[in-house]
């Protein structure tokens, strides 16, 4: 009889469980239901809060303190479409996934590489353009190198923009060479002028553009050594929002109008007349 009473109360304990297991669950599945999507907040603030930093041409500031650039027209153009107004909000790169997780803006549009490491905290939707890393070496200081392994000694100094991928690929690279990291990218080009760095590892196509800038004392290795797809990136949780980013990264890709931007920034000039 006692045998008996045990199990009784065993099953009841095991009734119980499982069925808070399942209010649990039903709570869990209801709040996802109520929850709003971030496009949906968009929609109701009639305003998309865009991230970003600045990098040359991605994102910078003409001579009026306006923001323009590819991302700048990617942004736009995605508001303009979704019908809301699109708001900027600089960030310093190396803080720009935590303030996105805080909420300090609905997405990031500023020529973030996709990666796994990343993805454990965002989510990317498709690629929406491509990048590579390439170089920026001091004319003087390194004289005859001519490819990124030639960089790879204990007795060279690399300079990258810190959080960006630039670190990474100096790490895979040129382990040997001894980096430094910057905040901002205008400090390390001027340790560059200054002859403090051998070379400036970054996105394309700033070297080239800041080469060209300054001929008598800088030089680009323009060949990128590495290819990365760039992506918007947004909270994770949130499926809606992003079937509403790929479905118009599909639309704008298959029209053109990307690769018309892309051109336009990165394969032309006529935009540098807006930075005097």
């Amino acid at each position: 009889m006692r045998i008996h009473r045990t199990l009784m109360q065993v099953v009841v304990v095991a009734l119980f469980v499982c069925g808070a297991a399942a209010l649990v669950s039903a709570a869990s599945v209801q709040q996802q239901l109520t929850e709003e999507s971030m496009i949906e907040q968009v929609l109701k603030r009639r305003t998309l809060r865009v991230g970003l930093d600045t990098f040359v041409p991605w994102a910078m500031k003409d001579k009026t303190g306006k923001l323009i650039g590819f991302e700048v027209d990617v942004a736009t153009r995605l508001a303009k479409d979704t019908g809301v107004e699109v708001e900027f909000v600089p960030t310093q790169w190396a803080g720009i996934i935590p303030a996105l997780l805080t909420g300090k803006f609905d997405i990031i549009i500023g020529g973030m590489t996709i990666r796994p490491d990343r993805a454990l905290k965002v989510n990317f939707s498709i690629p929406y353009d491509y990048s590579g890393q390439t170089i920026c070496a001091h004319k003087v200081l390194a004289a005859g190198f001519k490819k990124a392994e030639d960089f790879n000694r204990p007795d060279v100094n690399i300079g990258v923009r810190l959080g960006t991928t630039s670190v990474l690929a100096v790490k895979r690279i040129m382990p040997k060479a001894k980096m430094r990291q910057f905040d901002q990218e205008p400090q390390l080009y001027q340790e560059l002028l200054n002859g403090n760095l051998h070379a400036v590892v970054a996105s394309l196509p700033t070297p080239a553009y800041q080469a060209l800038k300054y001929p008598d004392k800088l030089f680009a290795i323009t060949e990128p050594f590495s290819k990365e797809l760039i992506g918007f990136a947004l909270r994770k949780g949130d499926p809606d929002s992003l079937n509403y980013l790929n479905s118009w990264i599909q639309t704008v890709e298959a029209e053109g109008w990307l690769q018309e931007r892309h051109d336009y920034w990165f394969n032309a000039k006529e935009w540098e007349q807006l930075l005097k």
